[in-house]
């Protein structure tokens, strides 16, 4: 199988099809590679795409001891990308794997073309950072007690999670069966690790405003988490547009499968035209 091996010898195993100007998605915490095979074989036809698991998600490694942080889930995807001789690629992003689009396009901007950053920012709220952070360590305790399985029944009911259920109930059941088959330790490490120790996005207001990467902000208008991180991300992020979906929640590309392809195409098509700039400020209004 192929893999890509990270600067701490950790195995990142990776899918790839297409040829063209590079794609590179990332996942969220609760799914792995698979849940992108629906844009994989529509960005495929015209691009060069690449979806990987995260460490903790087989059948990439999942290694033992204190080695999930934020830091090490971002430079797993540059690992990929020099895995592939492939110097930049559009990242595409979901939840935790937009916070790690949004780290490369703030530490390695040299990286992206440009970073679609769907569902993001859920937990950032600094009012409530540390019962986030208790909620993870939590949850991080009860795929090491319960399993996966376990935890993927009651993380099926989760609010933002709901409107895939009404929408899609076959789609939200095939979901919520490949989170069962997870590797609880993998999950209890990145649940601890990435998504309890990670800064807020709000606290990296300084370095936002510096990065001028094209970016694309997808938001559910039912995914409560993230709607204040998006709008925040909106305003300080110089290339940004955001699209709020509505009647939906947290997992877009699975959710609104059609519609995330179109958004995401449309805004690569006119980024590598050169036709994504940074707001004009004539368009801010006066305060």
């Amino acid at each position: 199988m192929p893999h890509a091996t990270t600067r701490d010898d950790v195995r990142i195993y990776f899918e790839e099809a297409g040829q063209g100007t590079p794609i590179i998605f990332l996942h969220e915490f609760a799914a792995d590679y698979t849940s992108w095979e629906p844009q994989m074989r529509y960005f495929s036809r015209g691009h060069r795409c690449i979806s990987y698991s995260a460490r903790g998600y087989t059948p990439s490694d999942v290694p033992a001891g204190e080695v999930y942080t934020y830091e090490q889930f971002y430079t797993d995807a540059l690992a990929v990308l020099d895995h592939l001789k492939i110097e930049r690629a559009h990242l595409v992003g979901l939840s935790m794997g937009a916070y790690s689009s949004l780290q490369i396009g703030l530490n390695a901007p040299q990286r992206a073309l440009s970073m679609t950053l769907a569902g993001v920012g859920s937990g950032s709220e600094i009012e409530n950072l540390d019962n986030w952070r208790k909620q993870c360590r939590a949850n991080a305790e009860q795929f090491e007690t319960l399993g996966s399985a376990e935890v993927a029944k009651v993380t099926r009911g989760a609010p933002s999670r709901i409107p895939f259920l009404v929408k899609d109930p076959r789609g939200h059941a095939d979901f919520y069966a490949a989170l069962a088959r997870h590797d609880s330790r993998g999950s209890a490490s990145t649940m601890r690790g990435f998504q309890g120790g990670r800064p807020s996005i709000f606290a990296m207001t300084d370095a936002i405003k510096k990065a001028t990467t094209p970016a694309l902000i997808i938001c559910g208008d039912e995914d409560d988490p993230c709607i204040g991180a998006s709008l925040f991300l909106k305003k300080h992020l110089p290339a940004a547009g955001l699209a709020m979906f509505p009647k939906s929640g947290h997992v877009l590309n699975l959710e609104e499968p059609a519609l995330f392809n179109e958004s995401v195409e449309r805004f690569v098509t006119l980024v590598e035209a050169g036709r994504w700039p940074v707001r004009d400020p004539r368009s801010l209004a006066a305060h």
